[in-house]
């Protein structure tokens, strides 16, 4: 179509197979679409273009539906983004209503043959790593094939500070669950292949859990949605699980900070003190903890 339809926080730019969705970066604009920047939606990948009244008066919102399982980013987030925080609505004021209808018929015309079917793949690029963040009990960080998990010592819980530092590559890795920091429980839990999760968020190496001003969605969902994105590239049957496994030492190259070294092992001292580390554990941990230096 090669033309462009700008509303509120974002510009649709429609191209011959694609929409070209470009967010504004105004201190009014929603910090995930700040940090998405821009995103290209193939026409394939739609399912269906909807036009209704916005929720504010004298608004109406233009809004590409994608095909399920198409988008990892929606995929990670599961239903849970709030109306304001939906990349694919466009809001726009009521007097341009017509030329809205007009768009959305030509976008209806763009539709692919399997737009009612779900996406055998994810056909929308996930943000792309690095990416971190800091959850309340540690910090997490993606390089795109590693995802590391590394616990802060005043809020990681016993359990894992006992587990230690974490590394999981993609290969290892089934799925994910992000639970919105925004709601109850809120938690990124990785699903490594063949391994149950272990009960509550806050007691599971394979998670960390968010807090107020931990995890927030404009961090923790792209995070997520690119892990998601690697997880699902990876096919199992040609990808053995890789000899760096869930709770070893972090690859050669993955120095850690000696002053955060220095910090964790005197907390492993106070644990171990308090009767809630053995001296065989205490000294395994302490061990491993040197070993990234």
């Amino acid at each position: 179509m090669g033309d462009v339809l700008a509303g509120m926080h974002s510009a649709w730019e429609f191209e011959s197979d694609s929409v070209l969705i470009r967010f504004e970066r105004g201190i009014r604009t929603p910090k995930l679409f700040q940090v998405l920047g821009e995103r290209r939606i193939p026409y394939e990948a739609l399912s269906s273009i909807e036009l209704g009244p916005g929720a504010k008066r004298g608004t109406v919102v233009l809004r590409a539906v994608p095909r399920e399982g198409a988008d990892p980013l929606l995929e990670a987030a599961a239903g849970q983004l709030k109306e304001g925080s939906d990349p694919y609505r466009l809001v726009l004021p009521a007097e341009r209503e017509t030329l809205a209808d007009y768009y959305a018929t030509e976008l209806r015309a763009h539709l692919g043959e399997q737009a009612h079917k779900p996406a055998e793949q994810h056909m929308i690029a996930a943000p792309a790593p690095p990416h971190s963040f800091k959850a309340y009990d540690g910090k997490a960080s993606f390089d795109g094939s590693v995802v590391a998990f590394r616990w802060f010592w005043t809020g990681a819980s016993t359990a894992k500070w006992k587990a230690g530092d974490q590394f999981f590559p993609v290969t290892d890795l089934e799925d994910i669950e992000w639970r919105s920091p925004e709601g109850l429980s809120g938690h990124l839990r990785l699903r490594p292949r063949g391994i149950e999760p272990m009960g509550d968020a806050d007691q599971d190496p394979a998670s960390v859990v968010f807090g107020l001003g931990y995890g927030p969605v404009y961090e923790s969902l792209p995070f997520a949605a690119s892990v998601l994105a690697a997880v699902r590239a990876v096919d199992p049957a040609q990808a053995p699980l890789s000899p760096v496994s869930c709770g070893a030492p972090a690859p050669a190259q993955q120095r850690s900070d000696p002053a955060d070294v220095a910090e964790r092992i005197r907390h492993l001292g106070e644990l171990h003190d308090a009767g809630l580390l053995t001296d065989d554990e205490f000294s395994t941990k302490k061990a491993e903890l040197l070993a990234e230096l």
